[in-house]
């Protein structure tokens, strides 16, 4: 069930009454949640969910990182997890993370633990941000754990952030492209109309199918505007059951380029995450089930499910990898000498930057790709309409003379 946001009027024995939030999936749960504090409810009404596009203020990637970095540094100082909370509430400056933070200690303070209390806001905290909180916990290690985490979401946000301005600058091109293109066929294609009508001369086939469409786009261009939309639609549908979910992503890996690219930062996931969970003290049987909640695509995160079930076999990491062929043979290989070693965890930390390097440089290259292949394509577009316009022209001068 969804969660809502209920604002409360209470009263307790001695008649003092109290005001304030909770978030509850029902208005019988707030009703409980007051009944356990003692409290006798006065009145308890949903908040109105706050939709506007200007007005909404929204939890960052870096609100997240930042949240971490905080908590991680007040519990590696032993303070308790209720103090360090409401110390965080205290520094922060946005609203509606100090917000966030007054609800997690609320519901902490009632007995939940953190997980728990991370995952009733599962549009914050992702699956792999709440289990690992709940591995750490479960096994006392938490202040072990969160400096982990912490280089986690740092290093994905960057990784991120590179993928982002690496394509701004084709994007502005493109952009820019398509501009001109329209611009050219709805405002200067159309003058040569009036140009062919003057000479009183039939106009070539090609020079006819080019005014056609800049008619066209004058007339009916706008409806270009919902392809975005259409193609946005189109991909949430490939989402819709797991059947169309793998058989998307096994599309997307078979992309060339692409498809190593994925592999590449899946690969980086899988090996920074487990390899964080070994080395905070974490079996290896619970790590695997919460990479594999963790991986994005699901044509790998089943293939994780069969290396799990060896793995509770009895083969080991590295030899289920090797028998399942999904990931890297690097990957496999060298998680074959770790458990040699006893370094597994190590190796698989050294292998998630081995990785990132590697999506980084793949990244820059296809990047380095597209802005000339962008150039090249929207440069042959802009002169195939000048060179069939002109080329009109001169026929029709040959024709008279």
């Amino acid at each position: 069930m969804a969660i809502h946001q209920y604002k409360y009027k209470a009263c307790d024995a001695s008649g003092k009454t109290e005001e304030g939030q909770l978030n509850a999936e029902s208005e019988q749960e707030v009703l409980a949640t007051l009944q356990n504090r003692q409290m006798i409810p006065l009145k308890i009404e949903q908040q109105a969910e706050n939709t506007g596009l200007f007005t909404r203020q929204s939890i960052s990637n870096r609100d997240v990182i930042d949240f971490t970095n905080g908590l991680c540094t007040l519990i590696e100082a032993r303070v308790p997890l209720d103090r360090a909370l409401g110390l965080l509430e205290g520094i922060t400056e946005k609203q509606v993370v100090q917000k966030l933070i007054e609800d997690l200690r609320r519901d902490v303070k009632e007995g939940k633990s953190l997980a728990d209390a991370l995952q009733t806001r599962p549009k914050t905290f992702s699956r792999m941000y709440v289990n690992m909180i709940h591995a750490g916990e479960e096994g006392g290690i938490l202040e072990h754990l969160l400096p982990k985490l912490a280089d986690f979401l740092a290093t994905a946000d960057d990784a991120k952030r590179n993928i982002i301005s690496s394509l701004i600058y084709p994007l502005i091109l493109l952009i820019v492209g398509i501009l001109s293109v329209v611009l050219l066929m709805i405002f200067v294609v159309p003058s040569f109309a009036t140009l062919f009508e003057d000479m009183g001369s039939n106009m070539p086939s090609s020079a006819a199918f080019m005014l056609g469409l800049s008619d066209w786009l004058t007339n009916y261009g706008w409806s270009l505007l919902f392809i975005p939309l259409l193609l946005w639609y189109g991909w949430r549908q490939l989402d819709v059951t797991p059947q169309r979910r793998l058989q998307r992503d096994q599309a997307m890996l078979s992309v060339p380029m692409l498809g190593g690219l994925i592999l590449q930062a899946e690969s980086s996931r899988f090996c920074r995450t487990l390899g964080a969970l070994i080395g905070a003290g974490i079996p290896l049987l619970k790590g695997l089930h919460i990479v594999r909640g963790v991986m994005d695509n699901q044509v790998l995160a089943n293939s994780l499910a069969q290396v799990e079930e060896a793995v509770r076999g009895g083969i080991s990491l590295g030899k289920a990898l090797v028998n399942e062929g999904k990931f890297p043979v690097l990957l496999a290989q060298l998680v074959i000498v770790g458990e040699e070693t006893g370094r597994t965890g190590t190796i698989l930390e050294k292998l998630a930057e081995t990785f990132d390097s590697s999506v980084k440089e793949q990244t820059s290259r296809l990047v380095a790709l597209l802005e000339p292949l962008l150039i090249l394509t929207l440069g042959v577009i802009v002169g195939a309409i000048v060179i069939t316009m002109l080329s009109a022209i001169f026929s029709i001068n040959q024709m008279k003379y």
